[in-house]
């Protein structure tokens, strides 16, 4: 946010100097990125007025002008700017003043003489436009001192907000903070309602629900378009950071400026009625007001006159409806859009505007009114024009309402660390704006509708530390005896996780709990995600809901960058919206692209499979002693048949496998992509570790080797041979698969070692005879299988 000095201390009469004020804004979180000083030494500056230009002898780019500058002489000044002419007003420098690094002095140029120069904003220090001379109004006093006329010596400056202070994207909400942080008042605003002098209106119709849920408008009959913008505004929007194009159209971007209510002014005789809000049609076209032709889909919101697409709503107007020097009757537009209806749209047009940039953030639902009523009386003032009616449409059930916050004493000093005596607490609120009353406990605090980024007690305390100043509050050391956690016996160590992927050839990588819906989309992963109210930026729009899309995008970041093997992991929270609170659930995710090893002399390269991935797997398992269960999954952004859900103690605890080659192609990832992702708490657990006496009797091992159908599942094997076994299995081993010649096609064959142990005796060959038959007998009855012979 840019604006001149001068503008804040029309809203707020602070007796802070310039470097105090910079201070004070920095101070209390609105940062200061730059302030430029402008026009603090234009001593000998003079408006003056061309009278005559003649083309210099000598040179074909120059002019030999006649100037007056007030004091009853005319000076003879050579000039080469390309917009000199008769009668126009332009600064002038006078001989002895000082002009940057330049002392003007009487001199000869190509043999003429020249007394002064004529001057651009950029020799002046006031603008970065060096195109010609600096043009002023028609109106301007010649001879007046150009400080004296431009309201000079003034200061730009610009500051660096966070995105939850959408309201100081206005001069107006900047003085709010300034106010509380200094002690002046907010003077009040010029907004009185301005009485319609005729009756026409031009309806209008919502059809966007919340996203779009109201719309304020009125028609001004009989406008001056080709008056000229006033000087003061004029500066005012150049101190700001954006070039005065012509009245109607800066006379929108000023009232944005002031209060931070995007506008839009319409040419009313191209329009037709009646005016409305929907979502965009796929395939609708506008052509803008920059000369773009934007290609629109459902996800835009639109304005519409009679059905056909007149501008883009939050973010730019539509070319056929704009104002003009023919304008004579215009009509005025302020809207509230929600925020998540205009973030990332314009980014997507490859467009970046003043008005999506406030909407994207968040705008007062209550300005609209008031930015119409500022707007016209300034319209009225100077370009004259009879205003109509002001119409709204208005769905209330959508607007925003600010909520009363309990704000405890006790809960503020034991935050702080000190205490804020009860009168400044509500001195700080009630001039930031806010409706106190106070309780027993403290107080009950309602924000302005402006402020939607107060919704808890600790908004309000952050309030009061930023206003009441950091530095006030006393620095202390914690005190009182640390107490010891010691890690619990229930859960391995995410520690040992950590060492265990790393000893595995993984890279540990962190990525933002927030990530870019349209992300999320490509995953099928959309729903149950938490979207923030106030995010960096639309990339970074919703909270994850799966480790995977930001390991698979840092990933690709990576094999973009010709590194053929990557191999990477995460442990992190994810978060799934509720009925209450988001449910946060910590996570561990893999992902790994490439060969299975790194490249060696020793053996020859392979690809990496999804039994790599699982070997990973369950050496983390192993940590908690877990058996880990593999079922054929079913995801949208998996390989069909080269996936699994993962499961403990039969319950799902997360995925492994495959991308899918289609979400690959989206991703724009050209290796194959293996990954997992478990739930870290359901992986760790395990139970109180107990010590057991080993046994004094020798175990006895037999191998058994079946054939059995291509369907059957080891695990499901493994389940049965093991209760058939009884209490004498102790391990249960699968040392070979096998299936080609000599095995029946459809089936394969499945080798395994039984080893049995007593603790009480040695066991006879009767009794791993009985285990072997029962064994045998159990896979033959469930699993259709047969001794391989």
């Amino acid at each position: 946010m840019k604006f001149p000095e001068s503008w804040l201390r029309q809203h707020v009469k602070t007796t802070a100097t310039r470097d105090e004020l910079a201070a004070t804004l920095t101070a209390i979180g609105l940062e200061v990125e730059e302030m430029t000083v402008l026009g603090d030494a234009l001593d000998g500056v003079v408006v003056a007025r061309i009278v005559e230009c003649a083309k210099h002898p000598e040179a074909d780019k120059l002019q030999v002008c006649q100037v007056d500058a007030g004091n009853g002489s005319i000076l003879q000044i050579v000039c080469g700017a390309p917009n000199a002419r008769p009668g126009l007003l332009a600064p002038l420098a006078t001989i002895g003043t000082q002009v940057g690094d330049l002392t003007i002095k009487a001199a000869k140029l190509r043999g003429v003489e020249s007394n002064g120069m004529l001057c651009s904003a950029k020799e002046l220090g006031l603008d970065t436009d060096a195109s010609g001379l600096l043009e002023l109004p028609a109106d301007a006093p010649v001879g007046v001192p150009l400080a004296d006329y431009l309201g000079l010596p003034d200061a730009s400056i610009e500051l660096k907000l966070t995105p939850n202070r959408a309201d100081c994207f206005g001069v107006r909400g900047i003085a709010f903070d300034v106010a509380a942080a200094t002690g002046a008042e907010v003077e009040p605003l010029d907004a009185m309602p301005v009485p319609a002098a005729h009756d026409a209106t031009l309806p209008v119709e919502l059809h966007a629900d919340a996203d779009a849920p109201r719309f304020v408008g009125r028609e001004l009959q009989g406008v001056d378009a080709m008056v000229a913008t006033p000087a003061w505004m004029a500066e005012r929007l150049r101190r700001s950071g954006v070039r005065p194009v012509s009245f109607l159209v800066d006379v929108t971007q000023y009232v944005m400026l002031e209060l931070g209510q995007p506008m839009h002014a319409y040419d009313r005789d191209l329009l037709k009625g009646p005016l409305g809000v929907r979502h965009a049609r796929d395939g609708e076209s506008l052509a803008l007001l920059n000369g773009d032709e934007a290609t629109l889909d459902p996800q835009f919101l639109v304005i519409t006159d009679a059905g056909r697409v007149v501008g883009l709503a939050g973010i730019m107007g539509g070319d056929d409806t704009k104002v003009s020097s023919a304008t004579r009757n215009i009509f005025l537009e302020a809207a509230h859009f929600a925020p998540s209806a205009i973030i990332g749209r314009s980014r997507k047009l490859g467009l970046h505007t003043d008005a999506a940039h406030r909407f994207e953030r968040g705008v007062d639902p209550e300005l609209p009114r008031i930015a119409i009523e500022r707007a016209t009386r300034l319209v009225v003032e100077i370009a004259g024009g009879a205003p109509g009616p002001v119409i709204e449409a208005v769905l209330p059930q959508h607007l925003p309402r600010p909520q009363a916050i309990r704000l405890r004493r006790a809960r503020l000093a034991r935050v702080l660390g000190t205490q804020v005596a009860d009168a400044e607490v509500s001195r700080i609120l009630n001039a930031l704006g806010l409706a106190v009353e106070a309780t027993a406990e403290g107080w009950s605090v309602t924000p302005p509708a402006r402020r939607f980024d107060l919704a808890i007690e600790e908004d309000l305390i952050e309030e009061i530390a930023r206003i009441h100043g950091y530095d006030a509050i006393p620095a202390t050391l914690p005190g009182g005896a640390t107490r010891l956690v010691s890690p619990s016996e229930t859960c391995s160590s995410e520690h040992d996780a950590r060492r265990q992927l790393v000893a595995r050839d993984y890279l540990e990588a962190i990525n933002y709990a927030f990530v870019d819906a349209d992300l999320l989309a490509k995953w099928g992963l959309a729903d149950g995600g938490v979207a923030l109210a106030n995010p960096l930026s639309a990339e970074l729009g919703v909270m994850r809901t799966r480790l995977l899309p930001g390991l698979v995008a840092a990933l690709g970041r990576n094999a973009a960058r010709q590194q053929t093997r990557v191999r990477l992991f995460e442990l992190g929270k994810t978060f799934a919206a509720s009925d209450d609170a988001p449910v946060e659930t910590r996570r561990i995710a893999a992902v790994a692209c490439g060969d299975a090893t790194g490249e060696q002399w020793g053996a020859g390269a392979r690809k990496l499979d999804f039994h790599d991935l699982k070997g990973d797997l369950d050496s983390l398992a192993a940590l908690s002693g877990a058996v880990l269960e593999y079922r054929a999954s079913v995801q949208p952004f998996a390989h069909p048949g080269r996936c699994a859900d993962v499961l403990r103690d039969g319950a799902c605890i997360g995925w492994i496998g495959q991308l899918h080659p289609r979400l690959q192609q989206a991703l724009d990832v050209d290796a194959e992509v293996f990954g997992f992702e478990v739930a870290l708490d359901a992986l760790l657990a395990r139970p109180v570790p107990r010590a057991r006496a080993l046994s004094k009797f020798p175990s006895v091992r037999r191998d058994l080797a079946f054939v059995v159908p291509e369907s059957v599942a080891w695990d499901a094997m493994r389940a049965t041979a093991g209760q058939a076994a009884g209490p004498a299995l102790r391990e249960l081993r699968l040392f070979d698969r096998y299936a080609g010649r000599g095995v029946e096609t459809g089936f394969k064959s499945l080798a395994m070692a039984l080893i049995l142990q007593d603790e009480t005796r040695t066991l006879t060959d009767r009794d791993v005879e009985a285990v072997v038959a029962g064994v045998v007998t159990a896979l033959e009855q469930h699993h259709g299988a047969t001794i391989r012979r």
